[in-house]
């Protein structure tokens, strides 16, 4: 079993190669599945073996027979299963690393993976940074696993996609307007977070001109996007490393700077998510111990 990270172009790119690393290996087609953090948090590890890409080295993937490969902050080393860890380069140049000592690189897949590289890092004073976002955005409006039909596995069928014309006309066009429109339409989410409103455009470029214009005075921005399927994702922008902290407290993950959640599925629309959140990250304070005459009034509410 090789499980990816679904929500951006650095789970695609690794996925998809550790399958073909596989495949030179042992000779089969091996299963990948993608997953986005909520779920992986959840998801029982039934499996005797399996390669983790682009997901965060926790204690309970530390078993015989494992191998983990990512560039997150992890908490702890393993000790049973084989980690391959550097939070300088992304999870798909890790795995290319790995494919090209089996010979499996090519020129297209060096200028996918590098442009994943500047893309997943944020490396914005990369000369291709611009279109970097393009092909990361490809991910964020299409979709993993229809990306994935369209290119029948293929991720080098990406380089010079025709898609990419309508993501360069959508970052030229739509972005100055909306990062125009949501900079009137921040509200604040908690004394540290701020939720940006959006309606056209690269949600995460506008937020990251956002933090670099220092347009608000949060250090924490978040914005909010409804799948089809109608489940809500957050994604959390910072410059200081505080991101992180924030999604963890939504059972997300991701980057310092750069991460996201999925909001549990009975949180159906914006305003409920931000309604959510606000209760989340404003936890009221624990009422006194001896609130004994409380604590009955609230139990015999919820029997009524």
């Amino acid at each position: 079993m090789i499980i990816t990270h679904e929500s951006d172009l650095d789970g695609l790119v690794a996925g998809v190669l550790l399958q073909r690393l596989a495949k030179k290996l042992f000779g089969a087609e091996v299963r990948l599945e993608a997953c986005n953090y909520n779920y992986w948090r959840q998801r029982d590890l039934r499996e005797r073996s399996g390669w983790i890409t682009d997901l965060t080295f926790e204690p309970r993937l530390d078993k015989p027979n494992w191998v983990i490969i990512d560039h997150h902050v992890a908490e702890t080393g393993a000790k049973n299963a084989l980690l391959i860890h550097d939070l300088n380069k992304s999870a798909g140049r890790l795995c290319y690393d790995l494919c090209r000592e089996q010979e499996l690189g090519s020129p297209e897949l060096d200028r996918l993976v590098h442009l994943n590289d500047v893309a997943d890092l944020f490396l914005e004073d990369d000369p291709d940074f611009m279109l970097a976002s393009d092909y990361a955005n490809l991910v964020k409006i299409y979709q993993f696993w229809n990306l994935h039909a369209l290119l029948d596995g293929q991720i080098e069928k990406l380089l010079d996609h025709p898609l990419l014309e309508v993501m360069e006309v959508k970052r030229r066009i739509e972005n100055p307007l909306g990062l125009a429109w949501s900079k009137t339409k921040i509200a604040e989410i908690s004394p540290t977070v701020g939720f940006v409103d959006t309606v056209i455009g690269n949600n995460n470029l506008i937020v990251h001109q956002l933090l670099e214009q220092q347009a608000t005075t949060y250090p924490v921005l978040l914005t909010l996007f409804r799948r089809a399927n109608g489940v809500i994702i957050a994604s959390l922008r910072s410059r200081n490393g505080e991101a992180l902290k924030v999604a963890e407290k939504l059972q997300g993950g991701g980057h310092a700077n750069a991460s996201g959640a999925t909001l549990p599925r009975s949180v159906r629309t914006i305003p409920d998510g931000v309604n959510y959140l606000r209760q989340v990250l404003n936890p009221k304070k624990d009422a006194p111990l001896n609130s004994l005459e409380g604590i009955f009034d609230a139990l015999e509410g919820a029997k009524r």
